[in-house]
């Protein structure tokens, strides 16, 4: 019975490490960008390519979950987590893992990720390594190297872009091998619930980030006015669906599945407005990454329901 519970604490352990409230924003945008490419794969012989797509899927799990270690491994080193710490993070400090197996585990998942990506190119395109190999950097760099992204203002831009767009784009493209403006638009809003899973981390961390020399979006500009740019942002979000669906050649009604995730989006603002210490914003921090969950899964469900019913 021991050993059984030994065995159970230390998957739990490891579960933890990849910190799995972060990996549905590796999730979303593929199957966001799977859905719209099916717009574009009406013929009869024109199917999805499945084998590409588990691959893509995976190998977005594998760097956003690697991301998360290289988190670890450097808020460690830098002093960033001790036993205060609030969050699932804190493998290190509060679970006794070593820094050398975090990192390990990380480089470990970049390789399998890197295999995968040469499947992926060999199926469709070899211009896609050098934009995977930036893409990982950026993975990398978000809190490595001599300049962390994390540590300036612009880490919801680059996690927005790079985790949003990007993987948008590249779903799309090795399915149907041509990109289309749809898939460039149907990411906007996808790149801004990601981003904004951030922005609340940065928001819960700003006064510890701040004394270690962090300058985030939220050191900057104060918490009121983070807060209510996250609000605004989560509007822009939602008018750029309703935009999507009435005014660009591909849109539909059913794309409007999206604006269901709204009161979640709501309780993220409000959580934060009501609350101010690490602690207390947890509820707040979990509800940012639920909206985008549920955001991007009902945004793809409504652009596969219409690519079913004829699409474009």
């Amino acid at each position: 019975m021991a050993s059984q519970y030994q065995q159970y604490s230390a998957v739990r352990k490891y579960w933890h490490l990849m910190r799995p409230h972060t990996l549905t924003a590796a999730v979303v945008p593929v199957l966001v960008g799977t859905a719209t490419s099916k717009l574009f794969l009406l013929g009869s012989e024109d199917h999805l390519n499945l084998p590409l797509f588990l691959a893509m899927l995976i190998a977005c799990l594998l760097i956003q979950a690697a991301t998360n270690m290289f988190n670890e491994y450097y808020d460690f080193k830098k002093g960033l987590d001790d036993h205060t710490s609030v969050g699932i993070g804190g493998a290190i400090v509060r679970n006794g893992m070593s820094p050398k197996l975090v990192m390990n585990l990380a480089i470990a998942f970049y390789i399998i990720a890197a295999i995968l990506g040469i499947f992926i190119a060999s199926q469709s395109s070899f211009w896609l390594l050098p934009i995977g190999l930036v893409c990982m950097a950026v993975g990398y760099l978000y809190t490595g190297g001599p300049f962390p992204i994390s540590w300036t203002p612009f880490g919801e831009l680059f996690s927005g872009v790079f985790m949003g767009m990007f993987i948008i784009m590249i779903a799309f493209f090795i399915q149907t091998n041509n990109l289309q403006s749809l898939a460039f638009w149907v990411s906007l809003p996808i790149v801004i619930t990601i981003a904004l899973i951030n922005m609340g981390n940065n928001i819960r961390d700003r006064v510890k980030d701040k004394e270690s020399g962090r300058k985030t979006l939220p050191i900057l500009i104060g918490k009121n006015n983070s807060v209510r740019f996250l609000g605004f942002m989560y509007i822009v979000a939602y008018l750029l669906v309703i935009y999507i669906a009435f005014f660009q050649p591909g849109g539909s009604i059913f794309y409007l599945l999206a604006l269901l995730s709204a009161p979640m989006a709501i309780k993220a603002v409000r959580r934060f407005k009501r609350n101010d210490t690490p602690q207390t914003m947890m509820p707040a921090m979990a509800a940012t990454g639920k909206t985008n969950t549920f955001f991007g899964v009902l945004f793809a469900l409504g652009i596969y329901i219409s690519a079913l019913l004829g699409g474009i």
